[in-house]
């Protein structure tokens, strides 16, 4: 038999004998496939060669593969059990490239009906990878006598086809609905696992016939736990859509049955009935008790998976319901010296999300002996958590951030390093009183910091913030040290952070003439120039050019500046470049994961930000004439116009211009036999808009995403720029058949479809911006230049401070001084500071000062450089 392997096919040591491989090379030996006698075990190599070339992301064109596609369809003629099973594979990988593969399926349906056990399952697996609707009735008797097939390996693969066939030939596949009935009885784990999956595809549109399934299986005791696994999954979804409350839930046959799983004797059974149970929503303590003890239980399992499924469920419920969570607390703080890290981890960051205020310091003393012990991607993890910790209890700043600091000096790679960074200035932006210790651990770690990178943040927040501090002089030495002993790239971000206090702090001024006309000897012309351009600056004492050249520089988006740079190289060059054109960087929010999915994938690397204007620039500049509208203001997130599963989605983003707005709608075709073309959106203006042009998109196809743009001018009434508009999508229908997207004749008939309002707000007129010390700013717009608006409002509709933090600054589209404007609890008032930059320039600036007072009551501040963006904005939250 070929399964016999000789004692010289072993490979020594760990070197992948595959990795030097090159295509043509590889293409070429499939010549010996062509042989008249066939030898089976150099066609075996040759194949797992192309398997390897293609799953490592090598790109075989159509004419290549389909050469190499029929060079394998010879290799039928062998009857090597391993040789036929390597075809199958060659076939489904090559199926979705390679032209007229269709040609193979006599052969795979010889196999797949044949006697030969081991050929029909992979043969069944390979034919469905080459069918499609129109050729699927051709093998459907066959298909539905292999799902209810006594070989388990056959019937497992059948259904499995049929499922993912489903997502191509749905109304086919509703026709095997009872032969995976029947297969759901069988006595085989998993042939019901995945008939229980097939059945539940069939039906899933119809909820009245999942619910008749749901009650039928769950009177009947199924043998496979991977099946119950499932009906709990399918049971929550529909506990979910009802949208009961906690002790109508209670009752719910449903969530008995999921209650009862608690008591499976299966492990998995058992972990997934309290996986659900904590994440339903409507929840209250006597539905969540049992699942809670049970995840408490897992935590002093003798399995490390168990315990690392229940710590991991813990970590993720923990800030929805953190009482819940405490009562697990002892047995969490028992799992931080477990011996898997990955369990360790989760068990510190658990505590740090629940812990009291008064055992920060117990937490600390826990943790300091085990991070040693750990490697950096677990040390981001426990970082992260004492962010949020600190977050949540400012007032214990000093003993997290001793911690950090702590952390800091220790050896760790980049990432690592960077992650405790980034704690620190988020810590001394969202509390005032941590600012002078975090900028002295910060000063420290320059001082042996190896990472150019961290250097030059940390320079420019000294820049940014030391000007301010108690006693701003003593970050003066710990950045002129970097001057002397750093590598070009940091003395220069030392000289721009020596300009900032110059600039800032008229005391030391002259000091830093000194200091900067000193860097005018620097080897290094980057650090040259920068001294001289911020030396003359200051010797000027002109507050203004401080403000805009040093203090308050506004940076442009790199990736449009460098887009306009090239339009404009590629167009008129007589005329100077125009910076004005360049829209601001905006700020951009990183999402964080969950700690699990931090510690499971903490070896992807991290995508680089992108600002929606930047998606945004490529698409727009498509449009005729765009340039005439001048810079992109901003670009809103996507809005739904129409449901998720109606036949037309539409969704729209609105992309803010000074004067005008680009309505962009992205619509999508989900009926099949439909053709539309002329596919616009018509609005229905409120007074003062006016429709400047109008895009159409003249073919839609099925299941195809096209975008169709309405430009409209804005009022010259700034107050009548907030509205709401009506919309309509229009089209000219085609009917045409499915399986081809060809129409059936030339005609077609005008028809439409109604979408909801859609709504232009003030906050979509406003990109965010955020002032590094937003005190001197407001403290500077106290001139005739700059316009004030104060009222007084009362908040009926929120209850707390947070909540009416969050509204304004939604309703607002103002960037808080601090990224994430969190207020401390128990506080009864809280001032909101934050700015903005409104539809042609006009800068905004906000204080809100809030107080608790049967709801919340608020004196609203706003100074701007235009009178009628006050008013907008003051009219905004009235």
């Amino acid at each position: 038999m070929a399964f016999r392997r000789e004692k010289d096919d072993e490979e020594e040591g760990s070197t992948n004998i595959y990795q030097n491989l090159e295509k043509t090379s590889v293409l070429q030996e499939t010549r010996a496939f062509n042989d008249t006698a066939v030898n089976p075990r150099k066609c075996i190599h040759i194949l797992t060669k192309i398997l390897y070339l293609i799953n490592q992301g090598e790109q075989l064109g159509t004419r290549e593969a389909t050469h190499c596609f029929f060079a394998m369809t010879k290799l039928f003629q062998s009857k090597d059990v391993v040789l036929r099973r390597m075809v199958y594979l060659g076939i489904k990988e090559l199926s979705s490239i390679a032209e007229d593969v269709i040609i193979v399926t006599s052969s795979l349906t010889k196999d797949m009906t044949g006697k030969e056990d081991l050929y029909r399952a992979a043969a069944i697996r390979a034919l469905c990878s080459i069918t499609d609707s129109t050729t699927l009735q051709a093998v459907e008797r066959y298909m539905k006598q292999c799902i209810v097939d006594k070989n388990v390996a056959v019937s497992c693969a059948a259904l499995v086809s049929s499922l993912r066939l489903g997502t191509t030939a749905g109304d086919v596949v509703k026709r095997w609905a009872n032969e995976a009935q029947e297969a759901l009885n069988s006595d085989h784990i998993m042939v019901q696992y995945h008939a229980l999956g097939l059945l539940y595809h069939i039906r899933k549109s119809d909820r009245l016939a999942v619910t008749k399934l749901v009650n039928k299986l769950t009177r009947n005791s199924m043998k496979s736990p991977y099946a119950v696994c499932m009906l709990i999954r399918i049971a929550c979804k529909l506990i979910e859509e009802e949208d009961i409350s906690a002790d109508e839930m209670s009752e719910s046959p449903m969530f008995t049955f999921i209650e009862s799983c608690l008591r499976h004797k299966s492990e998995m059974v058992i972990y997934e009935a309290a996986h659900a149970i904590v994440n339903l929503k409507n929840t209250n303590a006597r539905v969540l008790s049992p699942a809670f003890s049970i995840l408490q239980l897992f935590c002093s399992s003798p399995k490390a998976t168990l315990r690392f499924a229940a710590v991991r469920t813990l970590n993720k419920v923990a800030m929805t319901h953190p009482a819940a969570v405490t009562t697990c607390n002892l047995d969490l703080e028992g799992l931080i010296a477990d011996s898997n890290r990955s369990v360790a981890t989760l068990a510190i960051t658990t505590l740090l999300k629940t812990g009291a205020e008064s055992s920060v310091e117990r937490l600390m003393k826990q943790i300091s002996s085990f991070v040693a012990e750990i490697s950096d991607e677990f040390k981001i993890v426990v970082v992260q958590a004492i962010c949020s910790l600190c977050s949540k209890y400012p007032r214990k700043h000093t003993v997290l951030m001793n911690f950090l600091s702590g952390m800091l000096r220790e050896e760790g790679g980049l990432e690592y390093k960077t992650s405790i960074v980034d704690t620190i200035i988020t810590i001394i932006e969202e509390n005032a009183d941590a600012k002078e210790s975090g900028l002295s651990h910060l000063c420290e770690f320059i001082e042996d910091c190896e990472h150019i990178s961290l250097a030059v943040r940390i320079l420019h927040l000294l820049g940014k913030e030391g000007p301010f501090a108690n006693t701003p002089s003593k970050y003066i030495r710990f950045i002129y040290n970097r001057v002397i002993l750093e590598s070009p790239v940091v003395r220069a971000a030392a000289v721009a952070a020596l300009a900032q206090f110059g600039a800032s702090c008229p005391s030391l001024l002259n000091n830093i003439l000194v200091l900067l006309s000193r860097c005018q000897m620097d080897p290094d012309d980057e650090v040259r120039d920068r001294a001289t351009y911020y030396l003359h600056i200051l010797q000027t004492k002109n507050q203004e050019l401080y403000k805009h050249y040093i203090i308050e520089r506004e940076n442009c988006s790199v990736g449009l500046l460098e887009k306009a740079l090239q339009d404009h190289l590629n167009g008129d060059c007589s005329q100077s470049f125009d910076m004005s054109i360049v829209p601001k960087t905006t700020i951009v929010k990183e999402e964080i994961k969950d700690e699990a999915m931090l510690i499971t994938n903490s070896k992807s690397p991290r995508l680089p930000k992108i600002t929606p204007e930047e998606e945004s620039a490529t698409r727009l500049a498509q449009i005729p004439g765009i340039q005439a509208l001048g810079t992109l203001h901003r670009t809103t997130r996507p809005i739904q116009l129409t449901e998720s599963e109606t036949e037309y989605t539409v969704q729209c983003v609105k992309h803010i211009f000074p004067s005008h707005i680009v309505f962009q709608f992205d619509c999508l075709n989900t009926l099949s036999d439909q053709l539309l073309e002329n596919v616009r959106v018509e609005l229905s203006l409120p007074e003062g808009f006016m429709i400047r042009d109008l895009i159409p998109c003249p073919k839609l196809l099925y299941n195809d995403l096209q975008t169709t743009f309405v430009i409209v001018e804005f009022p010259q009434d700034v107050n009548s720029s907030a509205a709401t508009f009506g919309a309509t999508l229009r089209f000219v229908v085609k009917d045409c058949d499915p399986s081809t997207g060809i129409p059936d004749s030339d005609d077609g008939y005008d028809d439409e479809y109604m979408l909801e309002d859609l709504e232009i707000t003030v906050a979509d007129q406003i990109q965010q911006t955020k002032k590094s010390n937003f005190q001197a700013v407001w403290d500077a717009a106290d001139t005739e230049e700059w316009v004030e608006a104060e009222d007084t409002y009362s908040l009926s509709a929120v209850q707390t401070l947070q909540d009416a933090v969050n509204t304004i600054i939604k309703f607002l589209g103002l960037g808080p001084a601090n990224l994430s404007e969190k207020v401390a609890e128990g506080v009864a008032t809280h001032t909101l500071l934050c700015s903005g930059t409104f539809r042609g320039g006009a800068e905004i600036l906000v204080r809100a000062k809030l107080a608790l007072s049967e709801g919340v009551t608020m004196q609203l501040t706003v100074r701007t450089t235009d009178s009628d963006v006050a008013e907008l904005v003051t009219a905004a939250i009235g």
